[in-house]
Order: structure tokens, then C-alpha cells, then sequence
């Protein structure tokens, strides 16, 4: 009877220890959240203003390309080019990740633009902006741009009437970069073809 006695407070004693040491890591898990590695933890200016003009340099290729101008696309990427290899990624603080995840989609950019200004067709320049609008919509979301609110944008028959294709805006308005003013099918009818699909705006902390 002795030994059951106390068989039954050894068992009390181990379950009591076991449910402290449980209670106690939760209770340390709530009040020390695990770090998530692609936050920022703050974001200078010198780098939403570097980032700012490179937006700025990218909607002059969108805009020139709605009007169907070669020279002005390349004039306006030449500049974009020069902007993405020049972001001051030494503005921003927070985990290693996110800064590397940036540079590499900065870097993609500056190769993507590099392969725009040596397409000679319209055709293949805006599938190569296309390429650019999905590596600076992904940078402007790594970095939580908080400069201004950038819209996404889609538009569903960019190439043969079929293929869909994507652009940035810093306005809510469809002016559609792919189909533009001067297609030799539609003119300027297809002008606001498109839907917006995302729009981003990460305020400072």
C-alpha cells in the first residue's frame, strides 16, 4: 500500500514538473515572438528617395511605351538602369535576408534593362518590361516601400490577344503600356484595357 502511495506522488510530482516547464515556454514564446527574417526593422530616407527616382525613371518607359516611342523608352530605361545600379542599400537596417533578397532583385533589374535597350522591336521591349515590372513590383514589397502607393496592374491580352502582362502605377488610372495609343489593330481603343491586381503602400514605423 506504501509503495502505490507513493508511486502515486512520484506520478503528481513528474506531471507537476512537466506542466511548469511547458507553461513557462509558452509563456516565453508569447512574450518573445520568434524573429521573422524579411522584416525591416526601420528604413532610412536616402533609400525610399533612391528608390523614388528609379519609380519615377520606370514610369517614363511605362508612358513611352503607350506612346509607342522607341527613343524616348530607351532615353527613360537608360536612366532606370543607372538609378537601380545606384540604390542605397546601405540605408536600410534589418535582417541580412531581406537586404541580400533586394540587391539581388536590383541586380535582375539592371540585367532586364540592360536586355530592353538592346531589343530593337516594341514587341520585345515591352516583354522585357513586363520582366522589369516583376522585379521592382517584388523589390517595392521586399523593401516595404513606404514613399508613395504604387498600383499593379494587368493587362489581359498584352501579346497575340492572349498573353497577359503587368505594369506599375503611381495613379489608379489603366493607361495600358502594352496595347497604348497607336496599336495597328485597336488604335487607342484598348487605351484602359487592364485591371488593377494589387496596389502597395507600407507606411514608416
Amino acid at each position: 500500500m506504501k509503495k502505490l502511495l507513493l508511486l502515486i506522488v512520484l506520478v503528481a510530482i513528474a506531471g507537476l514538473v512537466v506542466w511548469k516547464l511547458f507553461s513557462g515556454k509558452e509563456a516565453k514564446s508569447i512574450e518573445e515572438p520568434k524573429d521573422q527574417p524579411l522584416a525591416l526593422s526601420s528604413k532610412s530616407s536616402a533609400f525610399d528617395i533612391s528608390l523614388s527616382k528609379l519609380l519615377a525613371d520606370y514610369y517614363g518607359v511605362r508612358d513611352a511605351l503607350v506612346d509607342w516611342d522607341s527613343a524616348k523608352a530607351d532615353i527613360s530605361a537608360k536612366a532606370l538602369g543607372v538609378k537601380a545600379d545606384s540604390l542605397s542599400f546601405k540605408g536600410l537596417k534589418g535582417d541580412s535576408a531581406i537586404i541580400l533578397t533586394a540587391e539581388n532583385l536590383a541586380s535582375s533589374l539592371s540585367n532586364e534593362i540592360k536586355g530592353f535597350l538592346g531589343e530593337n522591336s516594341l514587341e520585345q521591349k515591352r516583354r522585357s518590361f513586363n520582366m522589369m515590372t516583376e522585379y521592382l513590383y517584388n523589390l517595392v514589397r521586399t523593401v516595404q516601400y513606404g514613399g508613395s502607393i504604387v498600383y499593379h496592374f494587368k493587362c489581359p491580352m498584352a501579346f497575340n490577344d492572349t498573353e497577359e502582362a503587368y505594369w506599375l502605377s503611381n495613379d489608379n488610372k489603366i493607361v495600358n503600356p502594352y496595347l497604348g495609343t497607336k496599336h495597328p489593330k485597336y488604335k487607342n481603343k484598348m487605351l484602359d484595357c487592364g485591371s488593377v491586381v494589387d496596389s502597395l503602400y507600407f507606411e514608416k514605423k
